[in-house]
């Protein structure tokens, strides 16, 4: 008996003093089942942290007792799918002005129904001035933390859990983000503060930092002078003013002493030769704009030198920059990078956070929470619940700058095991999953958000259908619309606002949003009718395949395979025929692939490959449930068996989609086991494994997979990779390089995609790569 689930979040929150922008139950979530909270308190910036527990609605599949049965004529469903309540963790990071401080302590405390806590984590300059008004307010004693161990602790949180956490910064780029993906090792690493003052720390491992150095000359010595020089107290209206500025009007340059460029010393004409240089000389006033854009400047070019040569003096390549002082500031981090670049000569990176203002509060709370061991988990961000990196161009987006720092609102959902890379990455650090950055593609973008926000409707409909006796399913999924509709706009603007823009992330971020509004499994039905087809269908499968010579069943059970791969809720051309014509089924969808030679057809290479000696270990990412994995990949999976080969059968951990999800494989693996012998004689030695993805998208991606799947790969000793389905093998994947032989096949059910590669509707993708020797 096989029982798993998979899961949807709801949330709560009520109102708040109406001077606060943000309506207050997106501010703050889950506070009746708060357990834990940290804060950290700024100059202008307060950061609050807190952890809570989330109600969260869960499909579950549960096979039934089939002992006595005949299941081929047995007219009942394969399984049974129920909806029940299950609790998960959360994590919730709010950043909001001091000024509403009092505020905000009020409503939390008339929300905290009850809680175990009995203590606040506190850090920043802040939480010595509010230490008695947190106190009296929340009835919490509060215990100070080291601010520079919180930050180190918070920077080393996000950089392993949130991919496309860092970015380097291009002004004069579109995108002006260009995010890094998640380095397997983040160690060694300079991290470079900027908060009143500057704090260089060397980051050697987890618990392991050194402050190498400082300067005084920092973000206070900017709202000091710039107040003296402009008469302006308020540290965003003197950046405001910066960005107006032309700070050569103030500025000496090495043209303005030598005429143009000094060639002897390789110094450009535009470079500053002496900030505030011709104020000395000049008998006029100054604008405030070109003063502050000049200070600017002046510091910003003085921390990246000094960055770049702490980080050169201990041979460090890696250096973030984070603090008070940034603020996703356009001309800081423009001014800092040209520092880093022009004294390092390239060889040293100036990299940002997009979550930089949470790094103190962050590491606050995991130093009140080490009791829960949070770092024996991996954590994902909930694009549902988190605002995204906004535009820092004022022109563009003139509201997010009169806003105090880059991010309003970060999630974090805590996943039950944790994610590693597959060990077969040839080379973990260079991988990326995703095939195509729509930050960077222009016309694909385009496309692809028009296509998701068309195809809302549909979605719309699956999640209402799927809950037929729930009174709100209509109310809760017209709010999914909305949410996610409202999340395509962003990403019409701001491209960049989650990281690298990819279909990927287009898709996540819809599961997040169903899920938000507790729509776990929109699919749930649709899966249980398909896959209680398939299995009538498949011992004729087997026999008819069984009939065929050597050379001639190896090329059907690649078209089962890609045939299977046809049936995709998430095309709409697959969907549009599926609604359509409900006889559509295996046989029809052959005659739907391109007849060979295929769009990308290495299939003559694979076929010698067989001939030679069996492979030792295979791992097959399904795609979808029914026909595909059914008589497609379990077909597929029997050959290899019969030749000697184990498997290891790996699906989503959740649902997505109508992909198989691991619960779902259990279940049609028990079935299918009391049909056949082989695959019944494979499970019971072991020769077939089925193991989860530790994923829930119809993407995967390589660097982020259950530690369990690393593990038998690497005791089973997998010499071969079979990717199949358009979002795990084209989206992504296309190009990732392996240490083994690799088998991507897809059908290209989408006519714009196979168009722009090339083909047409239904194209086929075969492509099996052997790694260079």
């Amino acid at each position: 008996m096989a029982e798993c689930g998979a899961s949807g979040s709801g949330s709560s929150g009520d109102s708040l003093d109406k001077s606060i922008t943000l309506p207050p139950d997106e501010i703050f979530r889950n506070l009746e089942n708060a357990k834990r909270f940290a804060i950290d308190i700024g100059g202008s910036l307060t950061k609050l942290a807190y952890y809570s527990t989330v109600q969260h609605k869960v499909a579950r599949v549960r096979s039934f007792d089939y002992s006595g049965k005949d299941a081929e004529q047995d007219h009942e469903p394969p399984y049974e799918v129920s909806v029940q309540e299950e609790v998960t963790a959360r994590l919730h990071f709010v950043k909001f002005e001091n000024t509403y401080i009092e505020a905000c302590l009020d409503f939390i405390k008339d929300h905290l129904v009850s809680t175990e806590t009995k203590v606040i984590q506190a850090t920043g300059g802040g939480a010595y001035r509010f230490k008695d008004l947190i106190e009296e307010k929340l009835q919490l004693r509060v215990d100070k933390e080291d601010v520079m161990t919180c930050l180190i602790k918070g920077c080393n949180f996000v950089l392993k859990n949130i991919p496309h956490e860092a970015f380097v910064y291009q002004k004069d780029s579109d995108p002006e983000f260009r995010f890094q993906t998640n380095h397997p090792n983040i160690f060694p690493y300079l991290l470079v503060n900027i908060g009143s003052g500057v704090s260089i720390v060397k980051v050697e491992t987890e618990d392991r930092f050194e402050w190498v150095g400082g300067s005084s000359i920092g973000g206070g010595t900017f709202w000091g002078l710039g107040a003296l020089l402009t008469k302006t107290k308020k540290f965003d209206e003197l950046l405001h003013l910066a960005s107006k500025g032309q700070h050569r009007n103030v500025d000496m340059l090495v043209q303005d002493i030598y005429g143009g460029a000094h060639q002897t010393l390789g110094l450009g004409g535009s470079l500053i030769a002496s900030s505030f240089g011709k104020s000395a000389m000049a008998d006029r006033e100054f604008s405030k704009e070109d003063m502050a854009k000049s200070l600017l400047h002046m510091i910003s070019n003085d921390i990246g030198q000094l960055a770049c040569l702490y980080a050169r003096l201990h041979g460090l390549d890696r250096v973030y920059f984070g603090g008070f002082f940034i603020r996703g500031h356009p001309v800081t981090m423009r001014t800092i990078t040209y520092s880093i670049n022009f004294f390092s000569k390239g060889e040293v990176q100036a990299l940002f956070l997009r979550h930089e203002g949470y790094l103190g509060a962050i590491g606050a709370f995991l130093k009140g929470a080490e009791q829960d061991n949070p770092n024996q988990y991996s954590w994902g961000e909930n694009y549902a619940g988190s605002s995204g990196l906004m535009s820092s161009s004022p022109e563009l987006c003139p509201t997010q700058r009169a806003r105090s720092g880059t991010f309003d609102l970060l999630e974090m959902d805590r996943l039950e095991r944790p994610l590693v890379n597959l060990p077969l990455l040839l080379d973990p650090s260079s991988y990326v999953p995703d095939t195509v950055d729509l930050t960077d593609d222009a016309p694909a973008r385009k496309y692809w958000l028009t296509c998701f926000e068309e195809a809302l409707d549909g979605v719309v409909k699956r999640a209402v259908a799927s809950q037929p006796g729930s009174a709100d399913a209509a109310e809760r999924a017209e709010k999914f619309r909305q949410k996610y509709r409202g999340k395509l706009q962003t990403l019409r603007h701001q491209p960049f606002a989650y990281g690298t823009l990819t279909v990927r992330s287009l898709l996540d971020t819809r599961e997040h949003c169903l899920n938000e509004f507790n729509f776990p499994d929109p699919y749930s039905k649709v899966k249980q009718k398909e896959n209680g087809v398939a299995l009538k269908c498949f011992p004729r499968v087997i026999r008819c395949l069984d009939a065929l010579g050597w050379e001639e069943r190896q090329l059907a059970l690649v078209k089962g395979l890609l045939a299977g791969n046809v049936f995709d809720w998430g095309a709409k051309a697959v969907s549009d025929v599926l609604e359509s014509d409900p006889q559509f089924g295996f046989e029809e969808a052959k005659m739907k692939l391109q007849e060979r030679p295929w769009l990308v057809d290495s299939y003559s290479k694979w076929l010698q490959r067989l001939k030679g000696p069996p492979h030792k270990c295979a791992l097959i990412f399904a795609d979808n449930s029914g026909i595909d994995v059914i008589l497609g990949v379990f077909p597929f999976v029997r050959e290899l068996l019969s030749r000697g080969t184990e498997v290891i059968l790996a699906c989503n951990s959740g649902p997505a989609l109508n992909d198989v999800t691991y619960c779902e494989s259990l279940i049609v693996a028990e079935r299918i086991a009391a049909m056949d012998p082989v695959v019944h004689s494979a499970l019971r030695e072991e020769r077939l494994l089925l193991t989860q993805t530790g994923s829930s998208s119809p993407c995967l991606d390589l660097s982020r997979l259950d530690k369990g799947l690393a593990v038998l790969v690497r005791e089973r000793g997998a010499d071969l990779v079979v990717i199949e389905g358009m979002g795990r093998a084209v989206h992504t994947n296309y190009h990732a390089a392996l240490r083994c032989e690799s088998l991507k096949l897809a059908v290209i059910k989408n006519s714009w995609l196979a168009e722009r590669l090339g083909g047409r509707l239904f194209s086929v993708i075969f492509k099996y790569e052997v790694p260079a020797k």
